[in-house]
């Protein structure tokens, strides 16, 4: 039997040559297009986001005068650092009780919150489906509902105000959304891996604590930043449980600072709120990369 013969390529016409450089020609300048009207977009979206920035950072450096509604876009006449004085002044008690809320708040919430989201996804129990669902009811109540409710059980079990009770509070809201997200990440978490940690003799907390906590890294960089970002920046239990700007945390000493609604000393106002806002940017600074990666760490199961 003779060897297949080899089919020669067919030749190239004269008019496929003329035409391949302008196919090229065309798809680069698509492409060029595409990333072009990308860029540009992005730099608006950039450009809506960055004038509070601005018109924040540059009022905060205005003396009084030069603080003017008319002058908002403005840069200062005078620069002057009398405002970040004074916000300072007034705001460093209530940033060292933020801090005190919202680490411990974090923690706890986020510990509770993985120990649930383990049983309910690898420890079933009858009923554990209702439990979970009555758990993410708690998502959907607004807190405004429950605010008076809430503020006559505190007053008659004489709990008091104070960052303590915010702690409590903080806790026991965040619960739910920390349930969710560590139970779809333990979802995506092998059963073969907590069925050979029984084999092994681990019971439930040893199998909690040894094997699956060393991996559940990524579920609580997602739920600290959140739980963190949330107790920070909360003004309505703050309001209520706070106790007043002088035992409340940082947002109740930045209203009292804007003296409520009237903003008569604007350049300390920006300042303040300025401030107020370092903490919760170094955290996304420190911890943004990893966000993403653990929200989506549980959307596939492997």
């Amino acid at each position: 039997m003779s060897a297949p013969t080899a089919t020669a390529p067919a030749p190239v016409t004269e008019a496929e040559l003329l035409a391949a450089p302008s196919t090229r020609r065309a798809a680069g300048e698509r492409f060029t297009w595409a990333t072009g009207l990308r860029y540009a977009l992005l730099l608006f979206s950039l450009f809506l986001v960055l004038i509070p920035v601005y018109v924040l950072f540059i009022t905060s450096f205005k003396n009084g005068a030069d603080a003017d509604p008319s002058r908002t876009w403005l840069l200062p006449e005078t620069w002057t650092m009398d405002n970040w004085v004074r916000a300072w002044d007034q705001l460093k008690g209530g940033l060292v009780r933020s801090l005190l809320l919202v680490i411990p708040s974090s923690i706890i919430s986020a510990m509770l919150g993985s120990a649930n989201g383990f049983v309910l996804s690898k420890w079933r129990f009858p009923g554990a489906n209702i439990v979970f669902t009555m758990i993410l009811f708690g998502m959907f109540i607004p807190y405004q509902a429950v605010m008076i409710p809430l503020m006559k059980l505190v007053t008659s079990a004489d709990i008091g105000m104070g960052i303590p009770t915010l702690i409590l509070m903080h806790v026991v809201y965040g619960i739910p959304i920390t349930t969710l997200i560590f139970r779809n990440y333990y979802e995506s978490v092998p059963t073969e891996l907590i069925e050979a940690a029984k084999v092994d003799g681990s019971g439930m907390l040893s199998t909690f604590f040894r094997v699956v906590l060393p991996i559940s890294i990524p579920s609580f960089v997602v739920v600290l930043i959140w739980q963190f970002t949330s107790a920070w920046n909360d003004f309505l239990f703050a309001l209520f449980f706070g106790g007043g700007a002088q035992s409340g945390p940082v947002t109740l000493a930045l209203n009292n600072l804007a003296h409520g609604s009237i903003m008569a000393d604007y350049g300390a106002s920006m300042s303040g709120a300025l401030i107020a806002s370092v903490p919760t940017l170094l955290v996304y600074i420190a911890l943004g990369k990893y966000f993403v990666g653990g929200l989506m760490s549980g959307s596939v199961k492997g």
